[in-house]
Order: structure tokens, then C-alpha cells, then sequence
């Protein structure tokens, strides 16, 4: 007959155990995090003002939902002055570090005088100089401005660089007139069909087509001619585009930058023990991404191997993470 092991033994193992999990849960690499920094500038008038602060704090919602490494900032009504998106982005610069991502989303109403871009605010307007300026501290490599206001085409040359992605309502500064680009904008990140290619995360070129499509809808059953025109800057050669183009490179940037995560790969990332499955996945599909671009410059045969591999790594981690 087998005999009990002594009591001590058992705290020992149990002790040894515990130990041998905590060092393996430290020893995890910490999932990046993405921080977004929300701001409904100055309506001027209620209904804006009311459209502006429901919109952003639907964003709120939206992006709070998506994840525990999502640190999320809404600035609405009186918090969001010039100081407090200053101190907002004096935060984030002390917090995050090189491998997280950045996205601000402005909001309300720009204007351009030929030369400057701001957006206005209650209390002191903010430049989009000043922005960059204040974006350009926060140590995340991977950064993206969405801004949604009138004239927001005029700030792309101030906020654009390497490594930063500028989205805006407008082609120009000159159109001047209110945009809904944030309706659509919020509704993308909400709505599953947004989803083109059906990997369960809405990218921000995914977004951005979204928004467009539905914007060049809406003007269509107005029956009014559209006073805005949604333009990316991706590749930091200060040339706004209107879509994605596998031959120059834009949208390559966007495509490989997720804001939300839906279905099964938001279950996956709230599961600790299927995050390094989904970590490749999403490092094979930018893979994959990548290959689509590059494949004009490649050999016909080079880039077929290159993508069936990837494919079928895919797929594997795929069931790995049905499981």
C-alpha cells in the first residue's frame, strides 16, 4: 500500500508549484497597449454640440469594450481645452513606451486661414503644430491622427510624419463646411461589416473606406453636392490619397493598424493563454498584407511560395485558436 506523503512535502511541492507559474506569468512578454485620446472640440451651437459630445462618447464606449490593454481618454464639454488635451498627451508621454500605439480623434470644427490649421475649442483654439508637437514626445512608434473636423485636409502637413498616419475629412483646408465623417467614422468601428476581409479586427484603412463609402451615400440620398472628401497620408511623403494603392504603398500603414477587435479574436485576446496565437496571426495577415504590395517587385514563383506559406501558417494558428 502506497503511504501519504508527509504533510510538508506536499506545501513544498505545492509552494514550488506556484512559484514555477509566477515565474512563467512574468516571464510572458506584456501584450502592447494602444492609447486614445478622444477630443469633442467647441460646437458653437447645441445641436453641434450635442452631436459632437454623443459621438465621442460613443467612441468611448466602443473602445473601452475592446480590450484591458486599450487606455482610453475622452476629453467633452469644458475638459476639452487646449491645457487639458496638453496634459492629456503629457500623461501618455510619461506612460507608454516604444512597441504601443497612439491614435487621437478630433471632433468638431477646424479652420484654415491659408496657413494654419486649428481646431477650435472652448477657451484658446489649439494648431495642428502644436499637436504635433505634442504627439512627436509620446515614445509609441506607431501613431495615428484621425481628424474628423471642417478644413481638417489643412492640417495633414503639420501632423504627418514617418511612423504617423493622418486621416481627414477633408482633401483641403478650404472645405470649410460641418462634416459627418465622424458619424460614419464611429459607426465603422461598431458595425461587423466594416470587417472586408473577416478576420475579426477592424483595421483603420477598413475604417476609413467605410466612413467614405457611407459619406459618398449620404450626399447621394441629400441629393447634395458633398462639401468633403476624406484623404489619408500613410507613407510620410506628405501626398494625401483617396484610397489604398498596392502599387505606391498607401494604405499598407492603415492595414496593419488595428483600433478594435470583434468575434472570436476579441475572445482570443482577453484569453491570456490563446494572446501569443493571436499575437501571430495578426503578425502573419500584416505578413501577408505586406507580400501584396511588395509583389510587383518580386518573382512570380517567389512571391506565390512566400504567400501559400503564410497562408497555411495562418490557417494553422486559425484552428489553433478555434480551439
Amino acid at each position: 500500500m502506497a503511504t501519504a506523503a508527509p504533510l510538508g512535502d506536499c506545501v513544498n511541492a505545492l509552494k514550488s508549484a506556484a512559484s514555477l507559474a509566477l515565474l512563467l506569468f512574468v516571464a510572458l512578454p506584456a501584450r502592447p497597449a494602444t492609447y486614445f485620446v478622444t477630443v469633442a472640440g467647441l460646437g458653437g451651437e447645441t445641436d453641434y454640440e450635442q452631436r459632437f459630445t454623443a459621438a465621442a462618447t460613443e467612441l468611448d464606449h466602443i473602445l473601452k469594450s475592446s480590450g484591458s490593454e486599450a487606455h482610453v481618454y475622452t476629453l467633452t464639454g469644458v475638459n476639452s481645452t487646449r491645457q487639458h488635451i496638453q496634459d492629456t498627451l503629457g500623461q501618455i508621454t510619461r506612460d507608454a513606451k516604444p512597441e504601443d500605439d497612439f491614435v487621437m480623434i478630433l471632433i468638431g470644427h477646424g479652420s484654415f486661414d491659408g496657413i494654419e490649421y486649428k481646431f477650435n475649442l472652448p477657451g484658446p483654439d489649439v494648431s495642428a503644430s502644436e499637436l504635433a508637437t505634442w504627439c512627436d514626445r509620446i515614445p509609441a512608434k506607431r501613431q495615428l491622427i484621425v481628424n474628423t473636423t471642417s478644413a481638417s485636409g489643412g492640417s495633414i502637413a503639420a501632423l504627418d510624419r514617418p511612423g504617423r498616419a493622418v486621416i481627414a475629412a477633408t482633401k483641403t483646408g478650404t472645405e470649410k463646411n460641418a462634416t459627418v465623417f465622424a458619424r460614419y467614422w464611429v459607426e465603422a468601428l461598431r458595425d461587423p461589416t466594416s470587417d472586408v476581409n473577416k478576420n475579426d479586427a477592424i483595421s483603420a484603412i477598413e475604417a476609413f473606406d467605410y466612413a467614405s463609402a457611407k459619406i459618398a451615400a449620404y450626399y447621394d440620398s441629400e441629393k447634395r453636392l458633398a462639401t468633403e472628401h476624406a484623404v489619408f497620408e500613410d507613407t510620410g511623403k506628405h501626398e494625401s490619397v483617396r484610397a489604398a494603392s498596392t502599387e505606391t504603398g498607401e494604405g499598407l500603414f492603415l492595414s496593419n493598424f488595428t483600433l478594435v477587435r470583434i468575434g472570436s479574436a476579441q475572445k482570443a485576446f482577453a484569453d491570456p493563454a490563446k494572446r501569443a496565437l493571436l499575437a501571430k496571426k495578426e503578425e502573419l495577415e500584416q505578413k501577408i498584407d505586406a507580400l501584396k504590395y511588395q509583389k510587383a517587385a518580386m518573382a512570380p514563383d517567389d512571391y506565390q511560395q512566400q504567400l501559400t506559406q503564410a497562408l497555411v501558417e495562418l490557417a494553422r494558428v486559425q484552428q489553433e485558436i478555434d480551439k
